[in-house]
């Protein structure tokens, strides 16, 4: 583990959550990007982190998102005029949190 003058730090690139705004690896935050939803921009979550566009990271916790929602931070991090709908990335946290399997990981490539 490297350090430098704020003491101990992770090996690889640093992420802010959008929601705590604590910084912590690529590996342990949620990349979310703008996608289109049923009725206009939404917000969706990128666990392979492969999608295109502009992303924003998030700690995969109920409480990360609740803070990044009444933050209002998913529009300015994405830079969206209009506030995204953030159902998807909801239904993927609360899924992760019960411990079942999301949708994201049946469809992932095993490498």
């Amino acid at each position: 583990m490297a350090t430098d003058r704020t003491g101990p730090r992770p090996p690889g690139p640093l992420r802010t959550c959008i929601g705590c705004r604590r910084t912590d690896s690529r590996s342990a935050l949620l990349r979310v990007v703008l996608g289109q939803g049923e009725h206009g921009p939404a917000v969706v979550p990128d666990p392979g982190r492969r999608r295109p566009g502009r992303g924003a990271w998030l700690h995969p916790s109920v409480s990360c998102l609740d803070l990044a929602v009444r933050r209002r931070a998913f529009g300015r991090a994405l830079r969206s005029a209009a506030g995204p709908d953030t159902t998807q990335v909801a239904r993927w946290v609360e899924s992760l949190a019960q411990g079942q399997p999301s949708q994201m990981h049946e469809n992932r490539k095993r490498v």
